[in-house]
Parts: structure tokens; sequence; C-alpha cells
């Protein structure tokens, strides 16, 4: 048995254990880490599983794959950046690069496959087309939430009272099972649609007759030549058609190129939307993807349970059955559910049942955004403006209280200089006006020994200045975009910075400690999650906010945000104020640019007076100069009962 301390000399994965009435398990975020550690065979991470309990991996030993370098490790013994991030994560050799959060970690441990093993087709076309799957994340692609979040969330609370009396499908599962019965769109899909046609023509009149029987073409196989891993136990199904012909093909390691011959001229004269649409053979389409690997523990359970306990409720879901009963025949899916103690099975579905499981309801928070999104503003911005004016709310601007204070940018190393982010010289000078801002409101606040987390870090351009002009904090930069924070990490190390650290992770994954919080131009509602992680924390912050025609409701947030302007605007009237509140662009009207920074600092002072409610003292002032962005807003606020951060 193992227990070393985490080393950082070698790349490592994070696990969650839990413990319950004595007994170990793996929270399926854990299991789904190991069932695609050993479906890529990637041996490359040294594995931690987290836990307090002694003896956890003896517990756990039939569901981790033998072939991982495995220890145990305490929660309070875990490094510094680890800690500070919900599990799974991933931490480089060297211990200063962080990926949390399961569909970042998962892609990484795809990539890395990759980087090592050039040849694996099978697992780079796990990231789907343009290595797009699951890349987007959870705040933002109801997709990615729903696969990341919502099902393994669902699962988990169902297998708690998995004998509940009045059965309730989770709305995750029956979401998945809708989603699985919509047509599927995939590129190049108006080619396989057309085969389907020809296919569905050639079954229902095998002898009808051709419009150019001189001149027959030739037409596309309904089956790869050559079959792959998985292929045959496919083929071997009943139905599927043109949909499964294209999965195989993805299957075949040795697949023959797609043949360049056209369909018949009937088919070709078809109109695009009178095309039979493609139905699902995996999760995303006609492809085994990351989805499918990331869903199927969690599927393998709930229907599991299922039958155990409620078996009639399997009827109602017939296209997760069969999506089951297709992904489980693939052999690298039967030997890694094999390796991590998955147990596989194929359900017994009872002929009749004598009542039907409640629907789902759909939250507030989700008919809300529903009904944001089919929101038409029109018009102008003035009769909102009267109303907040009529009741005595009027943007407020704080004097900036060092509106000249720069730093000394030719004196500084070339790789603090924005510079180096590869922009023009006239937006590296408008750049380091905006650092000038930030940096000084900073400084101002922070001690040494404290903890300033870069939210929205981009390619760092805030932390890394931190970093270098407060040597005695700790900088950490948070983004969930790979390559900006690559980036950012090269500019580090070019400086030999010691005092900072990285982590690509969503917001909602990072639960750290901090004293401040800083965002130079936060998209939209991400302002609003960077102010909230900050009051959760009780910190400080410093954010200059962007993208005000991006904010809208949703699952975490409404909007207003304040009890005074919910009282006097609606949604709508709130979101043609975040219309307008982007219309201060260099190019339009001066007195266009006006209204748009009267409705910015409107839209901040509503953010400002939320914040006010948690104890906080909130000033919105201008950057200077003005000119140096058209979002020139900052909002600075320091908790009234922490003595230690003051302004």
């Amino acid at each position: 048995m193992k227990h070393p301390d985490p080393k950082t000399d070698e790349a490592s994965i994070f696990l969650e254990v839990s413990w319950d009435n004595g007994a170990a398990s793996l929270p399926l975020h854990s299991s789904i880490t190991l069932f695609l550690l050993s479906y890529t065979e990637c041996t490359s991470f040294h594995v931690y599983l987290v836990s307090d309990h002694p003896e956890s991996l003896q517990a756990l030993s039939n569901m981790v794959p033998k072939s991982l370098d495995v220890s145990e490790v305490k929660r309070g013994e875990v490094p510094a950046l680890v800690g500070a991030c919900r599990l799974p994560a991933v931490l480089d050799a060297g211990g200063g690069f962080c990926r949390a959060g399961l569909a970042v970690v998962l892609r990484h441990i795809i990539q890395r496959t990759c980087q090592l093993q050039p040849g694996r087709t099978d697992v780079a076309s796990l990231l789907g087309f343009k290595n797009t799957c699951l890349k987007a994340c959870a705040e933002v692609s109801q997709w990615t939430r729903l696969c990341e979040l919502g099902i393994p969330s669902a699962v988990e609370e169902h297998l708690r009272s998995p004998t509940e009396k009045h059965l309730q499908l989770p709305a995750a599962i029956f979401h998945l099972e809708q989603r699985l019965g919509e047509p599927v769109r995939v590129h190049n899909d108006d080619k396989i649609r057309r085969q389907k046609l020809q296919q569905q023509r050639n079954k229902s009149s095998p002898q009808s007759e051709d419009p150019n029987p001189g001149k027959r073409e030739k037409t596309f196989p309904s089956e790869p030549e050559t079959q792959g891993p998985g292929a045959e136990a496919l083929s071997a199904e009943p139905y599927g058609g043109v949909e499964l012909s294209a999965a195989l093909a993805k299957l075949s390691v040795d697949a023959a190129p797609p043949s360049s011959a056209r369909e018949r001229s009937d088919i070709r004269k078809v109109k695009t939307t009178e095309l039979p649409a493609l139905e699902h053979v995996f999760a995303e389409g006609l492809y085994f993807t990351l989805t499918d690997v990331v869903l199927l523990p969690c599927i393998n359970q709930y229907l599991s349970s299922l039958q155990q306990h409620a078996p009639h409720a399997l009827t109602f879901l017939p296209l997760l059955l069969r999506w089951y009963k297709r992904v489980q025949e693939l052999p690298g899916v039967c030997r890694a559910t094999e390796d991590c103690g998955i147990a596989l099975f194929s359900p017994e579905v009872s002929g009749s049942c004598s009542h039907q499981p409640k629907s789902p309801q759909t939250c507030e928070a989700e008919q809300e955004k529903s009904r944001a999104s089919q929101e038409h503003f029109v018009g102008g911005p003035r009769p909102t403006l009267t109303k907040l004016q009529e009741n005595g709310i009027e943007a407020i601007f704080s004097p900036h209280p060092c509106p000249s204070w720069t730093l000394h940018w030719e004196s500084l190393p070339a790789a603090v200089n924005p510079t180096e982010g590869k922009m023009s010289d006239t937006r590296a000078m408008r750049k380091r006006q905006q650092l000038n801002n930030l940096i000084a409101m900073v400084t101002e606040l922070a001690h040494p020994g404290h903890t300033i987390v870069d939210f929205c870090s981009g390619g760092g351009h805030v932390g890394i200045v931190l970093a270098h002009t407060l040597p005695e904090c700790q900088v950490i930069l948070i983004e969930n975009k790979e390559e900006s924070l690559v980036r950012a990490k090269d500019r580090s190390s070019q400086l030999g910075l010691k005092n900072i650290g990285f982590i690509q992770a969503n917001l909602d994954y990072f639960t750290g400690a901090f004293q401040i919080g800083v965002a130079l131009h936060a998209c939209g509602v991400a302002t609003d999650m960077v102010l909230d992680r900050c009051v959760q924390a009780r910190a400080g912050f410093v954010i200059s906010p962007c993208c005000y025609g991006f904010i809208q409701n949703t699952l975490k947030f409404s909007f207003p945000r304040s009890k005074k302007f919910a009282e006097t605007l609606t949604y709508k009237e709130h979101m043609i104020l975040c219309r307008f509140a982007d219309q201060t662009a260099v190019q339009l009207p001066p007195e266009r640019r006006l209204i748009g920074k009267r409705c910015m600092g409107l839209v901040d002072l509503d953010r400002g007076w939320a914040a006010e409610t948690h104890g906080y003292s909130v000033r919105v002032m201008t950057m200077e100069p003005e000119s140096c962005s058209p979002k020139n807003n900052m909002l600075v606020g320091v908790p009234a009962d922490n003595d230690k951060i003051q302004l």
C-alpha cells in the first residue's frame, strides 16, 4: 500500500473518494476518469485517491485499473493548486499548472495520450469534429452542463433513494432521452442523408425503374469493406441503416477512403429540406465520442438501479436502452469496464406498466432563461432611463483615487509587457493604460502574504504584471481556454516567477481561499460570476466589466441584481439597459456614446448595490484615460468586516 507525499516531478491525477457507513465508493466523476484512462490505455499519470480514511485503495482495488500507478493521499496533503479546486484535477510535472473539472481533465487525458502515441487515431476521434467535444464550458453550453454536471448529479441523487415510491424520471435523464430522439447534425450530413434516401428507395422498391437505365452510376456501399474493432458487433444489429454504416466506417481501423462516386440523378435532385433525418447511433450523433465515455458509467448505474427497483420504468427509455446496448458492444468499452469493475448487463424490459413516471419539472431558472431567449428588445433606452430617474436612481461615478499612476513600463522585462501577447502597438498602449488602472487599485488593497486571483486571465496580462510587481503575494491565474493559459505560463517561465500558479478550469471549480479578485474585461455574466466568487470568499475585488449586451438570466443569476433595481425595472427593461450599455464604440456619435456610458454606469450600479447587501463597500469609477477602452468602467469593492483589506 502506498502513502507517499504527492510528487511534483511527474504529471498526476487527483480523484475524490467517498465513504458512507464505513464503505468506500468512487463518485461518478472519479469513475469516469478511471474509465477513460483504461479505455485509452493511458499510463502516463500517477493517480492519487484523495481521502482522509485509511485503506481507501485496498477497499477500491476492484474499481482501479491494475495498469495504473496509484497512491492514496489525505486532503490536507494535496498540492496547493489542487487543494484550491474541486476534483478531479490534473497537476502537471513541476506543480505550477493545474487543470480541474471533469471535461477539462478528460480532454487533457486524450490530448496527452495522442501526444505520446500519435498513431492512436481511435483516441483522437473521441474529441469529435474539430476536437470540440465537451470543449465549451458548462456555463455557456447546455450540452456540456448536462453531460458534465446534470447526468452525474441526477444519477447520484437517484442512487441515494432508489426505492422512492413515486418514481420520477430525473430531468437530466429525461432530457438525454429527448436528445437521442432529435435529428442528428454532422459534418457533410447532406451526403449521408442522400445515401439514406437511396437506401430507403431501394428497400421500398427493389425493382424500381431507373430513370437512366443505360447510365446507371455506381452507388455507395451500405457498409465499409474493412471493419475494425466493434464493427462486427454493431453490424449484427437489425437496425441502423446508413447511420450505422457511417459509425462502422469511423470505428474501422483500416477503413477504405470514402467513395467519390455520385448518387443516382433522381437522388441528387431531391431538395435538402426533403431528405430524411439521420438518427443517433451514439450520444452526439453517428460517432463514438468522449460524451459516450462520460455517460456510460452514469447510465450503467442508473439502469442497473431501475432494473432492480423499478423495471417498469425502463419502458420509458427506449432510446437510452438502444444507446446502452450499442456502446457496451464495443470491445474497447468491454475491456475498460471490466478493468474498472463496471458490471454491464442486458436490461430486461417488462411488457406492461401500471403507471407512468412523473414528468420532470423544469426549474424556474430554465423557464426564465427560455423566456429570455425569446424576448425581443425593441425601442430605445430613454423610457427606461426616465423611469430610473423618476425613482431617484442615477449612475454614480466615484473619482479615480490615482488617475496619473503608472507602471514604469520601459524598465520592466519584455515578458511583462502586453506586447508579448502579440498585439499591435496601438492596442498594446491601450492595454498598458488599462493595466495601470487595475494594478493601481490592487496595490492599494494588497498586503504581503495575500493571494490574488486573476479571473478570466486570458494570456495573463494582469496576473503576470501583478506577480512581478508584488513578489510577496501569491498570484493565481484562472482561465478555461488552455491555449491562452499556456501562453501565460510561457511568459511567466521567461521571467522566472515563483509566486504564480495557473489553473485551467471553469470558475465554479475554483474553491480556494484568496484575499483579492481581479478581472479585466470579464465578458457578460462572467463579471457577475467573479463578483459572486469574491463575495463568497469575503475578498476585495477590482473588476472591469465587458460585453454588457451578453448579460441575461442564467441558472445561477437573475437580473436586475439589486433589490432597488428589481423593484423599479422589469427584466426586459434591464436588458434594454444592457444592450445600450454596449453602444460606446469610438466610431459612434458622441451623444450615443454618452447614453451608452450612462447605461454602463447604471448596470454596474445595480451590481454594486447587490454586493453592498453582503456587507461590501463598492465604488464604480472610470479608468484613466477614458480612451483606454470603450468599456472603461471599474468596480472596486472591499468587505466592510475585513480590516486587512481597505481602500
